[in-house]
């Protein structure tokens, strides 16, 4: 990896001058939203040929100083500049004339549209007013670019969040930016994807474009990177070429501090010959298990492994009721659920879900902090139809302290936090109730290196105070690192059930991909 990183610099140095002039600059940037601070005077400056990442734990400013760039948040002071140029009143049409563009975090697909339609969204052709039908033939032209591989025919409503993140990518692209903005463009895919998506980012640079890369994946950050700039608090602590810089230096510089053993110690797991709190059985369903059984008890924090399209989030989904099953057996607390089994039964029964996708099955962006962490529990909160808001308020304040989030300031919004934080918010809204059962697909997703501490060591008291976990993640060491037992997945069939203890995150990708490879050629047989 340090070998291809070594290999894509000095290739970017060899592009010419282009690696040399400053297509973008922030000078003096500061930014606030309401009593916060979330920028402080930063510089930076974006040059072609170069991949500049911004890092930072969740809250640093790092995804709003990406948004400041793009356009998409007017600074309170200082400046943005252009080819040299100072650029009054900077938004994100100016911003696109210039040839800047943001892949941001927060998916902004219309679900209705196809994927063609989509990614040239407003640059139609048209011959006196009339769309011509070139949108497919345009399309297939930039997806040689990236062998992205999606139909352009498909409705973006009907795809993964994996794929729509492609979308997203193929939009900017589309537009001819010079200076592209990516805010955590990895979050949702697998490790081959964000290969070739790395690739792609060579030879972007190599063409002379400078790229934004906002990631808290460190070990991709520190791959593809050729500039770093750290943000803490909203001020830039350091910024310098990626030349020899090591993990342990980067995570000091944005924490202030040394990193602590990732993991919390696992406590001893309970007695197989405890009952289930959840036993499912030859499960399938109309979203694409097929025969998926597994086991979890009271204090066990069991994972699921798989590849991204294995069933692990549509087994997730199946039992929590959000989608329908078509057979098996689901039991829970000794009780077989009836075929009726709906989100809210689950509910009622002290089961919670925390889901991949915060923005679209998680979160009321719209809405504050605190509405969204009491939302699941308001039975608690409320008498014969009143709210008692003092202790709503209490309950969640203390919660959210607990789960360090930064600010703490319950009353403000969601969608005004970091990715990050509004994770912390997710995981809150099933904390706050204590369910008996709690099934977390991708906790961690758009969480930073110090942040994930925190989630892991909620997870690992969830366990100790008696709940039944199922944990979900692409992140194959969050697995291996916390869970006491976990079943590996391929095409929404349960394999095999494995020892965290016993294997190795390499051995589990080659084990995964080997499965897959045994797949493919049962078909073709």
């Amino acid at each position: 990896m340090a070998e291809q990183n070594s290999q894509h610099r000095a290739t970017s140095a060899e592009s010419g001058s282009a690696s040399q002039v400053t297509l973008a600059e922030a000078r003096g940037i500061s930014k606030r939203f309401g009593g916060t601070l979330a920028l402080d005077r930063v510089d930076v400056q974006l040059r072609g040929g170069e991949v500049h990442a911004f890092v930072g734990e969740n809250g640093a400013g790092k995804s709003t100083l990406g948004k400041v760039i793009a356009g998409i948040y007017s600074p309170d002071s200082g400046d943005v500049l252009v080819d040299g140029q100072k650029v009054d009143r900077w938004d994100p049409a100016k911003a696109q004339a210039a040839g800047v563009a943001m892949v941001a975090q927060e998916l902004a697909l219309a679900p209705q549209l196809t994927v063609a339609e989509n990614v040239f969204l407003g640059q139609e052709d048209r011959t006196f007013g009339v769309l011509r039908k070139t949108l497919v033939r345009r399309y297939r032209e930039l997806d040689a670019r990236v062998e992205f591989g999606l139909d352009p025919k498909t409705l973006v409503g009907d795809l993964g969040i994996a794929d729509q993140q492609k979308v997203e990518i193929l939009r900017a692209l589309a537009r001819n930016a010079r200076v592209i903005v990516l805010d955590e463009p990895t979050s949702s895919l697998s490790a081959t994807e964000t290969q070739r998506l790395h690739e792609l980012i060579k030879r972007l640079c190599e063409q002379g474009c400078a790229v934004v890369y906002v990631s808290h994946f460190l070990d991709a950050v520190l791959e593809i990177s050729d500039h770093l700039t750290v943000l803490r608090d909203g001020v830039c602590v350091a910024s310098y070429p990626n030349e020899n810089v090591s993990k342990d230096k980067l995570v000091e510089s944005m924490l202030g501090r040394v990193l602590e053993d990732a993991y919390p110690e696992k406590l001893p797991p309970p007695s197989s010959e405890d009952p289930p709190v959840l036993k499912v059985s030859a499960l399938a369903s109309r979203s694409g298990v097929v025969e998926a059984s597994l086991e979890v008890r009271a204090g066990e924090i069991v994972g699921l492994l798989g590849l991204v399209g294995s069933g692990r989030s549509e087994l997730a989904r199946t039992i929590f009721g959000a989608d329908e099953r078509t057979a098996g057996e689901i039991v829970y607390k000794g009780t077989p659920v009836p075929s009726g089994w709906s989100v809210r039964d689950a509910v009622a029964a002290g089961v919670g879900m925390v889901p991949e996708s915060r923005h679209h099955d998680g979160l009321i962006l719209q809405r504050s902090v605190r509405e969204n962490v009491s939302l699941a529990s308001l039975r608690r909160y409320s008498a014969a139809g009143v709210l008692h808001v003092g202790r709503e308020k209490r309950d969640v304040d203390s919660q959210m302290r607990h789960l360090q989030m930064r600010p703490p300031r319950i009353e403000l919004s969601a969608e005004g936090f970091s990715g990050g934080n509004q994770q912390k918010a997710l995981l809150g809204k099933w904390l706050i109730g204590g369910p008996e059962l709690i099934i977390l697909d991708e906790p961690t997703r758009g969480v930073d290196v110090g942040a994930k501490r925190t989630i892991y060591e909620a997870i690992a008291k969830m366990a100790e105070a008696g709940m039944a976990v199922l944990l979900i993640s692409s992140e194959h060491d969050e697995v291996l690192g916390l869970a006491h037992r976990a079943y590996v997945l391929s095409s929404g069939r349960t394999v095999k059930e494995v020892d965290p203890d016993a294997l190795t995150a390499d051995e589990v990708v080659r084990t995964l991909f080997a499965l897959e490879d045994l797949e493919e050629e049962e078909l073709d047989s």
